[in-house]
């Protein structure tokens, strides 16, 4: 029986996300990210194609780095305008049974305590069906508007990230028993108070001595997603996530990847089975490969130069504007810029990537490999990507927003299905069922959450042994 492959769409409440200047498409329909009953309709096309679920970006910033304002942003609508994904998914869960979501929060700026309630009601809304995508955030602006100016260090933001993950972990796992509410009417007791336990957090970043305020969720802990690129990322993503989010231009390079993250898990003593990884992939399809590349053709004419650059300027850090945009950047000698250029030149060492050869690339897709066919076309696009690396599944970024996710459900699901690479039904209700099978609501017991689930006396005895600092080591 072949691998059924996972599939999330990867969107964001947004007028537009990876891609640019798509959204002058005459098809394009984010502009209705307002509309509640764009989102509605959104979440029914995608659990009627058996998606697993939508995987919601999220930013607490904006890109502000390109010509030294957000000037362009704006213009191209380059992921700003942005709402709180977060609000969405109530209304999307109420027309849906089996759809996952995933919520991109960040640790930088949060409090866990916070973070852990916005969740635990999430997974209660949706009876199990929320997964946190845990990011550190790394624009200066969301610094500057948010926080004390300026961005932490990186092995600062992950040591800060591990103790928030470790605090979320307790409150989720180790606060409320099992059998803590009782709703016994004829003792007038709703919950037994011997079955709710301080979680008394004493760490470098935080202090949460107290109980948790919400009862367990069907999950207790939502599914926990991670991209985490850098080797403390990937540190964490070993020890903590259970979907980890890759976004690699080239087969190799994401084998390479999946690798060493399975072999990480293993030091921390866990089943490398226990995680999944999906990769980012823009997919435009149609129903015939002609059909497909004319689209893609309509597409590239559509493309914004500034509106990539905008995103590409934050995401590295670099004013792009600097650059002569048709100027080999083999010759630009500065250390910042050659690990940018080292990105294009393992996707295409034979080419000189200019900042205008760079721009045409991510204006459709971001950093996402693209797939362009009719269904057996991408199909077999697909399927490659999974026997030659290991990965366990896909998000799929649309170019132009909702049809290209139409069209994926409309041509190439059913051709996936009938090769039984896409699920036709699903098994089990929560997310983490979805992803792990049924019968796999909470946590393994290899997750060093697990941890905290202990009995009172144990669990006291327990605190600050430095939790924490295992999670990150």
């Amino acid at each position: 029986m072949p691998k059924t492959i996972k599939f999330f769409a990867f969107d964001c409440a947004a007028p537009a996300h990876m891609s640019s200047g798509l959204w002058r498409h005459p098809e394009d329909r984010g502009h209705e990210y307002t509309s509640i009953k764009y989102w509605i309709e959104y979440a029914q096309l995608l659990e009627k194609a058996c998606f697993d679920g939508i995987f919601f970006a999220n930013n607490d910033g904006y890109h502000d780095v390109y010509k030294g304002s957000v000037d362009e942003s704006l213009k191209d609508a380059a992921q700003i305008p942005m709402n709180e994904p977060a609000y969405i998914i109530p209304a999307m869960a109420a027309v849906t049974q089996y759809l996952g979501f995933g919520v991109t929060a960040s640790t930088a700026y949060d409090h866990p305590y916070t973070l852990a309630r916005k969740f635990s009601t999430l997974d209660h809304l949706t009876d199990g069906r929320i997964a946190w995508n845990l990011v550190t955030s790394y624009t200066n602006s969301a610094a500057k508007n948010l926080g004390s100016g300026q961005q932490r260090e990186h092995d600062d933001r992950y040591a800060h990230a591990s103790e928030f993950l470790d605090v979320t972990f307790k409150l989720w796992e180790g606060s409320w028993d099992d059998d803590a509410v009782v709703l016994d009417r004829a003792n007038s007791v709703y919950v037994r108070p011997d079955r709710v336990h301080e979680i008394q957090h004493q760490g470098t970043h935080f202090n949460v001595p107290g109980i948790f305020v919400c009862e367990p969720s069907v999950q207790r802990t939502p599914v926990i997603f991670q991209a985490g690129g850098s080797s403390r990322g990937v540190e964490l993503a070993a020890s903590s996530a259970e979907v980890v989010f890759m976004s690699l231009s080239n087969k190799a390079a994401l084998k390479k990847q999946i690798t060493q993250l399975r072999e990480k898990a293993v030091e921390f003593g866990r089943n490398p089975e226990h995680i999944a990884v999906v990769q980012l992939v823009t997919v435009i399809c149609d129903e015939t490969d002609e059909a497909a590349e004319q689209r893609y053709a309509e597409y590239q004419k559509l493309a914004s130069y500034h509106g990539a650059m905008a995103r590409y300027s934050s995401w590295a850090g670099l004013d792009m504007d600097a650059f002569d945009p048709d100027l080999p950047l083999q010759h630009v000698k500065t250390q910042s810029m050659q690990t940018m250029v080292d990105y294009f030149l393992k996707l295409d060492p034979s080419k000189q990537w200019t900042p205008r050869d760079i721009g045409e690339y991510l204006a459709i897709g971001g950093t996402s490999p693209v797939i362009v066919g009719g269904p057996e076309t991408v199909a077999n696009a697909l399927l490659s990507w999974v026997e030659e690396t290991g990965v366990d599944g896909f998000n799929l970024a649309p170019a132009v927003k909702f049809q290209d996710i139409k069209n994926f459900a409309e041509y190439v699901v059913p051709e996936l299905q009938r090769r039984g690479l896409m699920r036709t039904a699903y098994e089990g209700t929560t997310l983490r069922e979805h992803l792990f099978g049924q019968g796999h609501i909470r946590l393994p017991d290899d997750h060093p959450a697990t941890q905290y689930r202990l009995n009172p006396v144990s669990f006291n005895a327990h605190l600050n042994q430095g939790a924490s600092e295992e999670l990150a080591s």
